[in-house]
């Protein structure tokens, strides 16, 4: 953003409104004279809004606001949340055990605000029944109920049945129950 911002005389417009130092409009005057009053206040004159009519420019240090710009974004970049798409893969004929492991990463990483896309693998004649991919899916719902909510219903891609959880409460009570009208078994 900062990069590309036009800078004395690298101006190519006839006229700017003009604001000082200061903080205060001058008006509309040639860049030639705004040129000059940066020169003899020992300013730089930057062009700030180039698509207003007439373009805004204004007088001040180009280094120190430089760097303040970059500063800026440097803060907004460090607070601004980045969430991943985490993925879990299952088996249809899950343990209880591997169940409950797989569960509690699940549920960590939703606590630390990720989503999580959750697959159901199936071989071979385990496409015939899918309807136990719809019930597992359904139970990591359940379990989780208070650590986050469906995104995405389940669905089949292929062999693989996918569903994305996202981190926080239920929405609102317009999502109904995961399995309902995605089940064609039921």
């Amino acid at each position: 953003m900062t990069k590309d911002v036009p800078v004395n005389e690298r101006i190519r417009v006839r006229q700017v409104r003009l604001i000082d130092e200061n903080g205060t409009q001058v008006g509309v005057v040639d860049t030639r004279e705004a040129l000059r009053m940066a020169k003899e206040r020992e300013y730089d004159l930057v062009l700030v809004s180039p698509n207003a009519v007439p373009p805004v420019a204004k007088l001040l240090d180009y280094g120190k606001w430089r760097y303040e710009q970059q500063q800026a974004e440097k803060e907004a970049r460090k607070k601004a949340k980045r969430t991943e798409l985490k993925s879990m893969k299952l088996r249809p004929k899950i343990e209880t055990h591997d169940y409950n492991t797989k569960l509690g990463h699940i549920r960590r990483f939703l606590e630390e605000g990720h989503k999580v896309k959750v697959t159901i693998m199936f071989r071979g004649r385990e496409m015939a029944h899918q309807e136990l991919g719809y019930k597992l899916l359904d139970r990591i719902a359940r379990d989780l109920e208070g650590v986050g909510f469906v995104e995405m219903r389940p669905e089949m891609l292929g062999r693989d049945m996918n569903m994305v959880m996202a981190p926080g409460a239920k929405p609102s009570a317009a999502t109904a129950s995961v399995g309902s009208s995605t089940n064609p078994a039921q």
